[in-house]
């Protein structure tokens, strides 16, 4: 079966939970948050949750791990905290959680980046990959970046992505 196949099949509604990971943002200010769950409705996908926490790498760890054990989850799509700051660790709690990971998009990102804002795309630490049969994504905070990740990227592959993890059960 081609890739063209698979991804004809895996037409289906993802349930995705969104962490926003900042020191800074509430509800009210999370913009980047806000546009994932846009997109992701507007694509007719799921948010079943949506939190914003701290940016500390045990805590955003834990939280990962713990939404993907959740039956109602298939995706976790996390924002912000990729960038090389001293308090940006989300790169380090999501890559050290991850059985399985997916190089090809944070090249993919980082290239797609690069053609849009230059050589400041070399301090993207974006990623993905699979914890728990779940598919975890993890892209830097600000809302073009988001806008970029998820309309080039992710919205395309997603159920996609779903469905080949589905396919290991």
């Amino acid at each position: 079966m081609g890739h063209k196949d698979h991804k004809e099949k895996a037409k289906n509604i993802v349930k995705c939970f969104i962490i926003t990971v900042s020191d800074s943002r509430t509800p009210q200010t999370d913009e980047s948050g806000k546009a994932i769950s846009e997109l992701l409705k507007i694509n007719n996908h799921e948010v079943v949750g949506h939190v914003i926490l701290k940016d500390e790498p045990k805590i955003v760890q834990d939280f990962v791990k713990t939404e993907s054990l959740e039956e109602d989850v298939q995706a976790i799509i996390v924002n912000g905290g990729t960038g090389i700051s001293s308090r940006d660790s989300t790169f380090e709690a999501i890559d050290g959680a991850l059985e399985k990971k997916l190089p090809g998009f944070g090249e993919l990102f980082r290239y797609l980046s690069y053609k849009e804002i230059g050589s400041a795309a070399i301090m993207s630490r974006a990623g993905a990959g699979v914890l728990n049969k779940k598919i975890i994504v993890s892209i830097p905070g600000s809302e073009n970046a988001v806008r970029l990740a998820m309309e080039k990227l992710i919205l395309p592959e997603l159920a996609h992505m779903v469905w080949e993890v589905k396919l290991q059960c």
